[in-house]
């Protein structure tokens, strides 16, 4: 895939959306790729800012490894700008912030860095009020340290993916108890954007406990969108491309399309009682 620069768009102010959870394996980055791809396919421009050192986000958009220069890790230290770091991607009204394998060492540099937990929001800052895009979607590493901290002090709100399975509700304790402390000490303005059931299989009686065990627990919070166990979700990155560009058709594409159209749903009516 070539290096080209997105095409710029009308400036906007950006919504930012960090998908995060603690636990690896929920779907959290599988989320990330497809609701982002979904929402340009409604025709909102979006961003993805790969903040996970794996850099699952950016194979999931058929970068290669040796095409991961001046990503996401320039961006956190201050050797790039947004403009800089941003190319586009084979999905329209798509761009991307790449991983760079040097993102992995990142939490280590900023242990003793002034402003550490602001590194993201400070390089965000020209974009805050005024950006090309309409939401810029932040893929968390799978844990609580200092690189999905920036994530959160950046953002307006938190989406969390939770897999349909036992242990989902407890694992995702740890990261509300972070989600509020952020929120008390960091960023006041961070806010839950909702809790997507990932992995939903209808023919286990412990999907339908989880999911309502969610709603039970998180209310409206729960999207009413669930992403379902697909075989065509797992394929699609190892072909480089979102679902909905490997095949639109299969249930996993449709329910990201879906949960695209809630999201947006529910952005208007939050816009519309301010």
């Amino acid at each position: 895939m070539s290096d080209r620069r997105a095409e710029p768009t009308a400036a906007q102010k950006p919504r930012i959306i960090a998908v995060a959870n603690q636990k690896g394996g929920v779907g959290k980055t599988t989320t990330a790729v497809n609701l982002a791809t979904a929402l340009a396919a409604a025709g909102e421009a979006v961003l993805v800012i790969d903040l996970d050192p794996q850099g699952n986000a950016t194979t999931g958009f058929g970068i290669a490894q040796t095409e991961r220069a001046n990503g996401s890790y320039r961006l956190m230290s201050g050797a790039g700008t947004p403009d800089e770091t941003v190319r586009a991607t084979n999905v329209p009204n798509l761009a991307l912030v790449p991983s760079e394998p040097d993102l992995a060492g990142t939490e280590i540099e900023l242990v003793g860095a002034p402003r550490r937990e602001f590194r993201l929001r400070d390089a965000l800052a020209p974009w805050r009020d005024s950006a090309p895009y309409a939401f810029i979607i932040i893929d968390c590493p799978p844990s609580l340290g200092l690189l999905t901290l920036n994530a959160l002090v950046a953002a307006d709100a938190v989406l969390v993916p939770l897999q349909c399975e036992f242990y989902a509700l407890e694992g995702i304790s740890g990261l509300m108890r972070t989600v509020e402390s952020v929120r008390r000490r960091l960023n006041p303005k961070l806010r839950l954007q909702g809790v997507v059931l990932t992995m939903f299989d209808r023919r286990n009686n412990l999907s339908e406990l989880v999911a309502a065990d969610a709603r039970g627990f998180f209310g409206e919070w729960v999207y009413d969108t669930v992403i379902p166990r697909n075989i065509r979700v797992s394929e699609a990155p190892s072909h480089g491309k979102p679902v909905l560009l490997y095949d639109v058709r299969s249930p996993g594409s449709q329910a990201y399309i879906a949960l695209a159209a809630e999201l947006l749903k529910r952005e208007r009516r939050t816009a519309g009682a301010k």
